[in-house]
């Protein structure tokens, strides 16, 4: 396989299967999953294993994916040519190239990543169909067909927060990475902090997993927010016992603001203490 666990980075055999079968296929690679699964870190860690150049693409709620292709600043031409400035005779200097047109203009293979393709409307991902399908795409202004010198890697992400359309995703190769079990979080703690104290992993993911399983709550943690939470916890150097034999009466765990990030989640942590603490004392 191209792609493996690399020292910042754990990957599943699935997932380095399905890199490498998007690779060999020539297609995108669509990952899917929660937020903090390391969906763009993937694209990162390919690139450098790959020894490739990145290029990232973030989307936007606001994106177009003419913006991916290229920019024709009319405006700056026309104020240009009334101030009777020499640049307006070369129409190129009013276009600014997108990712897609650097990706295709590298003389290298590079990985280009279109980080959560979601967030943009739901005719985004249709309006990029050809362009990635063919590798070439065609500039109005200049009466110029730009094709790609290398076909790149192209990986897109999604948070799923809508659905993309049936020919869009025909055309990917599709891998959903799925909420690390504990085997694959330890694996992922020990790459991040190698020598961090093992009784303090064991009690802080019991308390993370067991947040997580906490029905109701708008959002879970994940696992970048555990990785930040541990952090925490070794900088403040807590003491074991603190989450050892934390009291069940208290709302929520320390410096909890790693793992829980809005208000509703932490009211409903702390409805739930209230009602344990009542049982107990029944």
């Amino acid at each position: 396989m191209i792609f493996d666990s690399t020292e910042q980075y754990i990957s599943t055999d699935e997932l380095s299967m399905a890199v490498d079968a998007a690779v060999k296929l020539e297609r995108p690679l669509l990952i899917k999953g929660e937020p903090g699964t390391g969906k763009t870190m993937l694209a990162e860690q390919v690139a450098q294993t790959l020894n490739m150049e990145l290029i990232e693409w973030h989307i936007k709620s606001s994106t177009k994916a003419i913006n991916g292709l290229y920019e024709y600043d009319a405006v700056s031409r026309l104020r240009d040519s009334q101030l009777g400035d020499e640049r307006v005779k070369d129409i190129r200097n009013y276009i600014k190239k997108g990712k897609l047109w650097e990706a295709f203009d590298s003389e290298q293979r590079v990985v280009l990543l279109i980080d959560e393709i979601d967030k943009a409307d739901i005719e985004f991902p249709n309006d990029l169909l050809q362009e990635i399908d063919r590798m070439e795409f065609f500039v109005y202004e200049l009466n110029e067909t730009i094709k790609a010198k290398k076909r790149p890697i192209v990986i897109i992400t999604s948070n799923n927060e809508k659905e993309l359309p049936d020919a869009f995703l025909r055309r990917c190769f599709f891998h959903y990475i799925n909420f690390p079990d504990r085997e694959t979080m330890q694996q992922i703690i020990d790459v991040h902090f190698p020598s961090i104290k093992q009784d303090l992993v064991k009690d802080a993911m019991e308390i993370f997993f067991d947040v997580r399983k906490v029905p109701g709550l708008k959002k879970k943690p994940s696992t970048s927010e555990l990785i930040d939470w541990l952090k925490l916890l070794m900088a403040d150097d807590i003491p074991d016992e603190i989450l050892t034999n934390r009291d069940p009466s208290k709302a929520i765990p320390p410096l909890y603001g790693a793992l829980v990030k809005n208000e509703q989640d932490v009211h409903l942590l702390e409805r739930l203490a209230f009602m344990n603490r009542r049982d107990s004392r029944g």
